[in-house]
């Protein structure tokens, strides 16, 4: 992989004081790394943006400083929210002769004869994977052809991505699928689809106005305890309270 040469310089001024910086197109940042002490510098704006656009967070950077040239990676990039520019950027300096882990980008090209047909719908659920190599041996992006995608439910997993695996590790799952064809939702299958959902809706609705209402368990509850209330408190014979006539005795 080729390096990409860049100037730094060191940075006296920290903290808050680093807004003076950036006013004058100058990005704090520090390099840190395995056995590193981190090292606070400062680059010119309009020298990394396009030093950036080449290398990406994959690419080595060769960084001078003082005279030392030392091999970085972009590890973090902080920006503003509003205007996205960079506010600090963390250098993290390698050695060429150890591996390192990052995430690489999907790059993905041809074109999907499904997609031209308008048989399917191209989704792409993952956009990088993770790997470990040697900084020299690291891609600065994984190509991912779809020209093979011919049917709905064709797809390519991580395994079948061209990585060569003698000097490139893998550590993402080979079985996750990148990219897939997936069915084609016109827009007249969802205003069919919402009709048939508003349809249903309705029904429902007319069922349940036309049922009487039961009331609640609690309701329920409450009127058979006033039943069996009642009915203790009713009298099993009506003549029950009444007395009994005097029998009387037959005349001698």
């Amino acid at each position: 992989m080729e390096q990409i040469p860049l100037t730094a310089a060191k940075r006296t001024v920290l903290g808050r004081k680093v807004k003076s910086l950036r006013k004058e197109g100058i990005i704090p940042a520090h390099i840190f790394g395995h056995k590193v002490k981190t090292i606070h510098i400062q680059v010119q704006k309009k020298d990394f943006e396009p030093v950036f656009e080449k290398a990406g967070e994959t690419g080595i950077i060769d960084l001078s400083l003082d005279k030392e040239k030392r091999p970085v990676m972009v590890r973090n990039i902080q920006s503003d929210p509003l205007t996205d520019d960079p506010l600090h950027i963390d250098f993290y300096q390698v050695n060429l002769s150890e591996k390192v882990k990052v995430n690489v980008p999907l790059e993905t090209i041809g074109q999907s004869p499904a997609v031209e047909k308008k048989i399917g719908l191209l989704l792409t659920p993952v956009s990088e994977i993770e790997i470990e190599a040697l900084p020299t041996d690291l891609p600065e992006n994984i190509q991912v052809d779809i020209s093979k995608l011919e049917n709905i439910g064709d797809e390519i997993k991580v395994k079948d991505l061209p990585i060569d695996r003698a000097k490139v590790e893998v550590l993402t799952d080979e079985e996750l699928v990148v990219t897939q064809i997936g069915e084609l939702v016109t827009k007249e299958m969802e205003e069919t689809e919402a009709e048939i959902e508003a349809e249903q809706a309705a029904e429902t609705a007319e069922g349940e106005e036309g049922q009487p209402e039961e009331g609640t368990e609690e309701e329920k509850k409450e009127a058979a305890t006033e039943e069996q209330e009642a009915a203790e408190e009713k009298p099993e014979d009506a003549g029950s309270d009444q007395k009994a006539p005097k029998e009387e005795k037959p005349q001698e």
